[in-house]
């Protein structure tokens, strides 16, 4: 149950909290070197912040102290300690945010409506932000701050860019349900006067209520994102790959992958950390380039023999997502060697 799942959170929160005033000398570092006090963002208030961070990465248990210290070393404590400040509505942090990030967002949202930086489009996408972040309902305070999701684990910027791009891609398919309901209206007569009912007369099949037409640009998005998954994994260091392997593939324990690798349980966890960090930084850089002539992956053979442009920030997140919604990763066959074509297509093969 989601509140039974809030009440958890709520009481990891509060044992690290406990642990944390235990080790106050590193609260105090923590908030120095995050520059919290120009905000007037207190070590109290810093703390139970820190806490909220930690308990969303450490979900199953409560972190031992040596697990905890090494998490909190890694944030961005200046970017946290920003969004934290402005979640209070703390006035010198959104003075500071405003003035240090308007100018950063248009210019993100410009990226990705392909428009020019002083384009009507991108500045709308880019202020309709600030209400959410502000935490603004119907113009009223009091829907809590979109910056309460914002954990540190990375910097602010990359965290706003891709919110702004899924504000986007909410947008779209916004628009496609009110056309598709549009579209309903305007064909829900059968012929006799009588209204259509869940099934459509002339195919036969269930329509959902709110079902938006299907992107047909999604099993394009799915080869690439995989093909540029292939292509990071490959260029892992080795013992980065043996981590993944037995972690995903081999479905070890960070136990079990520490014995192995001889090294502590929590250095696995970290180190898996940052190897899926960088995978995705060298997988959208990958997607962001323009696909050779030759190399464009699609149904279509004229396609196959055309160059493709690199993905807009907008595109990527829906190659991250639609390919979290197929599965179609098997981490079995990304290690595998000497193999050719998507992952889809192995994927066939091996069903075959």
């Amino acid at each position: 149950m989601p509140g039974e799942a809030k009440n958890v959170s709520e009481i990891r929160a509060a044992a690290i909290v406990a642990l944390l005033k235990q080790r106050w000398n590193f609260v105090e570092t923590l908030h120095g070197q995050a520059d919290a006090a120009r905000f007037a963002f207190t070590r109290q208030r810093f703390a139970v912040e820190l806490a909220r961070s930690a308990a969303s990465r450490f979900k199953l248990q409560t972190p031992s102290w040596m697990e905890l210290e090494e998490y909190l070393s890694t944030l961005h404590l200046a970017d946290f300690a920003l969004a934290c400040a402005c979640g209070d509505g703390a006035e010198a942090a959104w003075e500071f945010f405003v003035g240090n990030y308007r100018a950063y967002l248009r210019s993100c949202a410009a990226a990705i409506l392909k428009r020019g930086g002083d384009a009507p489009e991108a500045r709308e996408l880019a202020d309709s932000l600030f209400a959410e972040l502000y935490g603004l309902a119907d113009g009223r305070r009091g829907a809590g701050s979109l910056f309460r999701y914002f954990h540190g684990r990375s910097s602010l910027k990359t965290w706003l860019r891709a919110v702004l791009a899924q504000r986007h891609i909410d947008g779209i398919r916004a628009a496609r349900r009110c056309e598709s309901l549009d579209a309903d209206d305007r064909a829900g007569q059968l012929p006799d006067g009588h209204l259509r009912t869940g099934t459509d007369y002339r195919r036969g099949d269930a329509l959902g209520p709110l079902a938006a037409p299907p992107d047909p640009y999604r099993e394009k998005y799915v080869a690439r994102f995989c093909s540029a998954l292939r292509d990071a994994l490959q260029k892992l260091a080795p013992a980065d790959g043996q981590r993944i392997r037995r972690y995903y593939a081999e479905e070890k324990t960070l136990a079990e992958v520490g014995v192995l690798g001889a090294e502590h349980e929590s250095s696995v966890s970290r180190n898996l950390e940052r190897i899926r960090r960088e995978l995705r930084e060298r997988v959208e850089a990958t997607l962001r380039q323009d696909m050779p002539r030759g190399d464009a992956i699609g149904s279509n053979a004229e396609a196959n023999h055309a160059a493709e442009r690199g993905l807009s920030d907008a595109q990527i997140a829906l190659c991250f997502e639609y390919a979290t919604e197929d599965a179609p990763i098997d981490f079995n066959l990304l290690f595998s060697s000497g193999s050719e074509g998507t992952m889809q297509g192995e994927r066939r093969r091996k069903d075959s």
